[in-house]
C-alpha cells in the first residue's frame, strides 16, 4: 500500500496525532506528512503512505495557501491564541482613522521577497534544540532574519479588530509572525491569529481532501478509493518513459545515456516510467547529461 492521502486536519489535534490515525486505519507500516500545520491549525495536510514516504520531502518547499483571522491590537507569547495574550503597547495609535484603501496598501508591502524572524515557539533548531524548548523555559534566543517570499497576499474581510486574510507564499513563511507584523504596520502595534487554515500546498487542494472522521473506524482495505498515486507528488517534474533495459541499469543503479528528446540542465530531477507506463522513481540529470537514480521505488527493483 502506497500513495497519498490528502487530509483536512481539525484545530486542536497535532499533525502527528492525525497521522497517527490514519496509520492505524489502513494498517501502514511507513507513514509521514509533508510539512506540519500547528495544533490551532487546520486544513490541508498530504500525509504519504509506504513507499510514497521516500518523496515527501519533494512537498516540503512547495508554496502553500493560508486563510487567516488575525486578532488586532494585541500579542501572543505563541503568536496564535493558545499562547498569553497581552494589549499591544501601541494598540491606542491611529488606527481607527484607517480606510479600506489604506489596509491595502499596507498589506501590498508584504508582498514578495521579504525579512522575517522565526518566532521563539517554532520547530527550528539551535544547539540541537528546537526553539520552542527554550521559549517553554521563559528563554530567548537571538534569531536571525531570514528571506521569505509572500506571492499574495489580500484582505478577505475586516471587522473592528478582527481581520482575515489570505496568504499565498512559499516555504520557511511564519503566518503567526506574518499576523503580528501587520497589525504592527498598520498601527495597531499587533495581532495574532484567531484561526488559520491551510487551504493549498503545491498542486493540491483542501477540496480534494478527507475529513478525519472519515477514517475512525476499524482497518480498510480499500485504500485505493482514498489515495493519489505517489507521483502526485511530483506534478511540477518532467517525466522520462525509459525501455526495459533502461530500467533495469538504473534500478540496478547505475546511470544511462540519455537519449531521450530531453535537454534538461545538470542537477534537474525527472519522473522515471518504465515501458508499462509505471512510475518507479526520480532520477537526476549529471553534469554529463546522463541520468542517474536518485530514488526508487523499492518493489521495482
Amino acid at each position: 500500500m502506497s500513495g497519498v492521502l490528502l487530509l483536512n486536519k481539525p484545530s486542536g489535534l497535532t499533525s502527528n496525532q492525525s497521522l497517527q490515525i490514519i496509520k492505524r486505519f489502513f494498517g501502514a507500516t511507513k507513514a509521514g506528512h509533508t510539512g506540519t500545520l500547528d495544533p490551532m491549525a487546520s486544513g490541508l495536510l498530504p500525509l504519504c503512505l509506504g513507499e510514497a514516504t521516500k518523496f515527501s520531502a519533494m512537498l516540503l518547499n512547495a508554496d502553500k495557501t493560508y486563510h487567516a483571522t488575525l486578532k488586532l491590537g494585541y500579542l501572543s507569547s505563541t503568536g496564535d491564541a493558545e499562547g498569553e495574550i497581552i494589549a499591544a503597547v501601541s494598540a491606542k495609535l491611529n488606527h481607527e482613522k484607517l480606510n479600506l484603501l489604506q489596509v491595502q496598501e499596507v498589506l501590498q508591502t508584504f508582498k514578495g521577497r521579504i525579512k522575517q524572524t522565526p518566532p521563539m515557539y517554532s520547530a527550528l533548531k539551535f544547539n540541537g534544540k528546537p526553539l520552542y524548548y527554550y521559549a517553554r523555559k521563559g528563554e530567548e534566543v537571538e534569531r536571525k532574519s531570514r528571506d521569505i517570499v509572500i506571492y499574495d497576499l489580500y484582505l478577505d474581510s475586516w471587522m473592528g479588530d478582527e481581520m482575515s486574510i489570505v496568504v499565498h507564499c512559499g516555504t520557511g513563511t511564519y503566518i503567526r509572525t506574518l499576523a503580528e507584523d501587520i497589525g504592527k504596520a498598520l498601527g495597531w502595534g499587533g495581532a495574532y491569529l484567531i484561526s488559520l487554515c491551510r487551504s493549498q500546498v503545491g498542486n493540491f487542494s483542501l477540496q480534494q481532501a478527507y475529513q478525519l472522521d472519515q477514517f475512525q473506524g476499524a482497518f480498510s482495505s480499500e485504500y485505493d478509493a482514498y489515495l493519489y498515486p505517489i507521483d502526485s507528488l511530483l506534478q511540477n517534474f518532467p517525466s522520462i518513459t525509459l525501455n526495459e533495459a533502461e530500467s533495469l541499469f538504473l534500478c540496478q543503479g547505475q546511470w544511462i545515456r540519455n537519449k531521450h528528446k530531453i535537454d534538461l540542465s545538470g542537477g534537474t530531477r525527472v519522473k522515471l516510467y518504465d515501458s508499462s507506463g509505471l512510475f518507479f522513481g526520480v532520477g537526476e540529470i549529471t553534469e554529463t547529461g546522463a541520468i542517474a537514480p536518485k530514488r526508487l521505488i523499492s518493489n521495482k527493483i
